[in-house]
C-alpha cells in the first residue's frame, strides 16, 4: 500500500448526500477482484447516460475538475452494502482523499485499509471547502501527519483520525504489511514448531 503523507491536488465539489456504495460503483462492475480498470465505472449512473455518452454536467466530467485528487462530499457518503470496490474504484480514478461530515463506518474501514483518506470535518467546514472548490483548478493541500486540510485561500481545518489508522497510513502498511513486519518471529515460531513438534509439518 502507497503511504499517505500530504496531498497537494485540486478538489472536486460533489454536493449529494447519501451517496451509496452503488451509486459509487454500480454492481454490475464487481465482477472483478483486481483493483485495476474499475475507474470507468465509478459514479457510472451520475457520469453517463442510458446510451453511455458522458453527462457534461456531472462535476468529475467537467474540464476544470480533470485530474482531481480530492473529492468533497456530502453528508453520509459511502452509505448502503459493504464493497471494497469503492475506495478501489475511487483510487483508480485518482482519487486520495474524501472529505464529508460523516462516512458509513463499512465503507470508512475500507477505504482506511485500502489507503484512501476518509476525512471527516464540520458541515459548515465542509460547505467553505465546496465553495473553494468551484471553478476548480485549485489547489487543496490535506497533510495527514498534521491532520489538517489547507484551502486555496489559507483556511485551515484541523480533522481527527486514530493514531493507529494514522500510523499505518503514514507508514503504507495494509493488514499483510503489518503482519510482515513480524515475519522474522513468524519464521522464529515455526522453525522451533518443527522442531517440538515434527508431525505439525505433514499436516
Amino acid at each position: 500500500m502507497k503511504p499517505f503523507t500530504r496531498l497537494d491536488g485540486r478538489a472536486a465539489p460533489l454536493h449529494l448526500a447519501n451517496v451509496d456504495t452503488d451509486q459509487i460503483i454500480p454492481k454490475q462492475f464487481l465482477k472483478t477482484v483486481e483493483r485495476e480498470g474499475l475507474a470507468k465505472g465509478l459514479f457510472y449512473d451520475f457520469r453517463f447516460d442510458e446510451q453511455g455518452q458522458a453527462k457534461s454536467d456531472f462535476v468529475l466530467n467537467r474540464p476544470e475538475y480533470k485530474g482531481a485528487a480530492v473529492l468533497i462530499a456530502g453528508d453520509n457518503f459511502g452509505c448502503g452494502s459493504s464493497r471494497e470496490h469503492a475506495p478501489w474504484a475511487l483510487m483508480d480514478f485518482g482519487i486520495t482523499c474524501v472529505i464529508s461530515s460523516s462516512f458509513a463506518d463499512i465503507f470508512k474501514n475500507n477505504c482506511l485499509n485500502n489507503g484512501l483518506l476518509p476525512v471527516v470535518l464540520k458541515p459548515e467546514e465542509v460547505e467553505a471547502l465546496m465553495d473553494e472548490a468551484k471553478g476548480g483548478n485549485h489547489v487543496f493541500t490535506v497533510d495527514l501527519e498534521s491532520q489538517t486540510v489547507t484551502a486555496p485561500s489559507g483556511a485551515r481545518f484541523a480533522f481527527d483520525i486514530d493514531p493507529d489508522r494514522k500510523d499505518k497510513l503514514l507508514k503504507g502498511l495494509d493488514a499483510i504489511g503489518e503482519t510482515l513486519q513480524h515475519a522474522s518471529a513468524i519464521d522464529l515460531f515455526e522453525s522451533k514448531r518443527a522442531l517440538s513438534e515434527p508431525w505439525m509439518e505433514d499436516a
